[in-house]
């Protein structure tokens, strides 16, 4: 009797413990099969947060007359300067739709970085205090076959500040200086915005600002490659910061 009781839990305490070998086994199994996924997963969204904080720009063209969806330019404003305050850039979208006027449209946005920044960024800043990193920017360019118009938006920089904003003929770099000097309709020796596209801006309570420019002539093949962020309106100023853009002739 002893030894059939020994023998019986015996078999019931192996039963038992393959029952609970093969659950842990089956569980362990469930784990490995979904790890892969959660892996992968957790990493695109690690990347994702890490662009966000750290800095990045991202690009929209087409052909835009404000139907189907792509945003109107502003017709209004002074014949070749004109600046307000607004809430701020939005997110990147698609841009798009049919143009009536045959012109086209470009938008750029960028979050602005330190230089050397672990993820690179079109978009940098020389002096966090007046443009601090994650602050945002929003390029815009409209032309057609009477006007050409760019415009910007900016939001998270020092509230209630007067800044000055240029196009210019390099792209950004390390150097403040490397975007060169202001792109010029015409080679002068003086600096004013009918000759110059200036986007000189105020900022809000919020530390958000826009500004826009028209004119009737366009640019050169290559001859605009971004904007600078100046510390103070007018023709001169500081850099403080600079978006490279890919402006169309």
């Amino acid at each position: 009797m002893t030894a059939q009781v020994d023998r019986t839990a015996g078999t019931a305490g192996t039963a038992g413990t393959a029952g609970v070998a093969g659950t842990a086994e089956a569980a362990g199994a469930g784990r490995a099969a979904r790890a892969p996924g959660t892996v992968r997963r957790r990493v695109l969204v690690g990347a994702a947060a890490l662009l966000m904080l750290t800095g990045g720009a991202t690009i929209a063209h087409g052909a835009a007359d404000g139907t189907d969806g792509a945003p109107a330019p502003d017709g209004g404003g002074h014949a070749a300067h004109s600046t307000g305050t607004g809430t701020g850039a939005g997110e990147a979208g698609p841009v798009g739709g049919a143009s009536r006027s045959g012109g086209f449209y470009m938008r750029a946005d960028g979050v602005f970085s330190p230089p050397g920044s672990f993820v690179p960024s079109d978009a940098l800043t020389y002096d966090t205090a007046l443009v601090p990193a994650a602050a945002r920017i929003e390029i815009t360019q409209y032309a057609d076959r009477t006007s050409h118009r760019v415009g910007t938006r900016l939001r998270g920089l020092v509230p209630n500040r007067a800044y000055g904003m240029h196009v210019h003929t390099s792209p950004c770099a390390a150097d403040p200086a490397s975007a060169g000097p202001h792109y010029q309709h015409r080679a002068s020796a003086t600096a004013d915005p009918v000759n110059e596209v200036w986007l000189d801006f105020r900022t809000d309570r919020n530390g958000n600002g826009e500004a826009g420019a028209r004119h009737e002539w366009g640019f050169r093949d290559g001859g605009a490659r971004s904007v600078i962020v100046h510390d103070a309106q007018g023709g001169a100023g500081r850099r403080v910061a600079c978006f490279t853009v890919p402006f169309s002739s």
